[in-house]
């Protein structure tokens, strides 16, 4: 299998092996993994790509046999990646985990180097999928594999590690674990930080849901298109870009936001770019003055509840929560305004919200088509998950990126370098929209 793209007038490409499909070394004692209503609540699939360097003394072919032969090992603890997703007669989802083929594993060797591979903070889609495997003609969610590795060997050493992982079975923050997990069974030490699958904290009572939110408010109401805004993403080329806030430029938001309230007495990072960005966004867009513009986030609900999620829990422990408004109210009200919606949208999650989050999706039948997203925009936040600590045995990962992120999705990803401790925005936009999100943030 080969794959090819065009790159500055040449041609770059990755040539794979036939898949093997590795399996726990030993076969996991239940046979199936039901999944939650927080994990029926996230239909998606995350792909990532970790660049590693080697050693000098370590062949990227011997790196590649410690990665397969860790992964066998590793699996026993996070069997259900290796099973398959099946659906039963009422529409739910659980993990058939006995008597499955495995985590389809690939090899593969690129005519380039690691330098030239550039910059991957800003996906370059066609070229970063050549770093994933996907099985061919499977496009339903529910015939895929629950996971996926591609280990790349670069021209002059080094390689890429692409992983795909189905977020109905763990979150960004859970599969990171399993990662590092992985990187430590390599290196020959006990996991720091053992798996628990247990939903059962999650299980819901069919006959009886106590759902005390309206249903709105967990993204089920669309959004009316009243400024055309789909219209602008079909006529025009989308164009990824990043933009950098360093500590410095962060603490003069957070003032900004304080000074022009006087009952904002405190904000968090999260809270004012994602404001900003929101605010920002929806007039790059020129959304009408009564266009209705939602903020949709997740919260990490492990320390929220009355009884905290055990550490090591693996699935799904975020909800989403959001804020909703018109344009006009956005741009017209002071920097504050949005601020503080989202500051109420992350302090009203609490163990009643979470309840009737799960309680709600328990009569929510899976489907496979995503949701309209119009007028939305979507944040992402990976500040809080140490993405590039994996170390198989050659040091971290010299760089980390996403694969691909969706038209409505603005990720938040951690700064390294002098600019340690900020956040680095990256989100793409039709070009006029983004040269108009563009001047925003260089009035920053």
């Amino acid at each position: 299998m080969e794959a090819s793209q065009q790159e500055n007038g040449g041609i770059i490409s990755v040539r794979r092996l036939e898949p093997v499909f590795i399996q726990p070394e030993k076969q996991p004692s239940k046979g199936r993994h039901v999944l939650s209503n927080l994990d029926h609540a996230v239909v998606a699939i995350m792909k990532t790509i970790f660049i590693y360097n080697l050693d000098g003394k370590t062949s990227s072919e011997a790196a590649c046999d410690v990665l397969k032969q860790a992964l066998a090992k590793v699996l026993v603890h996070y069997y259900p990646l290796a099973g398959r997703l099946k659906q039963n007669s009422d529409g739910k989802l659980f993990v058939e985990c006995i008597d499955t083929e495995g985590v389809p594993f690939v090899e593969a060797t690129a005519d380039f180097s690691i330098d030239d591979l550039g910059d991957i903070t800003v996906p370059d889609t066609p070229k970063l999928e050549k770093f994933i495997y996907q099985v061919p003609g499977l496009e339903n969610i529910l015939e895929t594999p629950l996971m996926t590795a591609q280990v790349t060997r670069f021209k002059y050493g080094g390689f890429a590690l692409g992983l795909i992982i189905n977020h109905c079975v763990s979150d960004g923050k859970s599969a990171m674990e399993f990662v590092c997990s992985w990187a430590e069974t390599a290196r020959g030490l006990p996991l720091s930080t053992p798996p628990v699958i247990d939903n059962s904290m999650f299980m819901s009572n069919k006959l009886s849901p106590q759902i005390k939110i309206p249903a709105e408010k967990f993204n089920i109401v669309e959004i009316s298109d009243v400024s055309n805004l789909e219209s602008q993403y079909q006529k025009e080329n989308m164009v990824y870009k990043s933009f950098s806030f360093d500590p410095n430029k962060l603490a003069e938001l957070k003032k900004k936001a304080m000074e022009g309230d006087g009952e904002l007495k405190y904000c968090s990072s999260f809270t004012v770019l994602a404001a900003l960005v929101w605010r920002a966004r929806s007039q790059a867009l020129k959304m009408e003055p009564h266009q209705k513009s939602k903020l949709l986030f997740t919260v990490d609900i492990r320390s929220k509840l009355n009884t905290p999620l055990p550490k090591g829990f693996f699935g799904n422990g975020v909800v989403t929560s959001e804020c909703t408004c018109t344009a006009s109210e956005l741009s017209e009200n002071p920097f504050s305004f949005a601020v503080k919606m989202v500051q109420n949208a992350i302090n009203k999650v609490n163990e009643d919200y979470i309840q009737s989050y799960n309680d709600f999706f328990e009569n929510i039948r899976i489907t496979t088509e995503a949701p309209s997203l119009i007028g939305t925009l979507v944040i992402t936040s990976w500040t809080r998950i140490a993405f590039n600590t994996a170390d198989f045995g050659w040091g971290e990962a010299t760089k980390f990126g996403s694969v691909v992120i969706p038209k409505e999705v603005c990720l938040f990803s951690p700064a390294k370098g002098k600019d340690k401790g900020g956040i680095i925005l990256i989100l793409g936009l039709p070009i006029t929209a983004m040269n108009n999100f563009q001047e925003s943030m260089n009035k920053v």
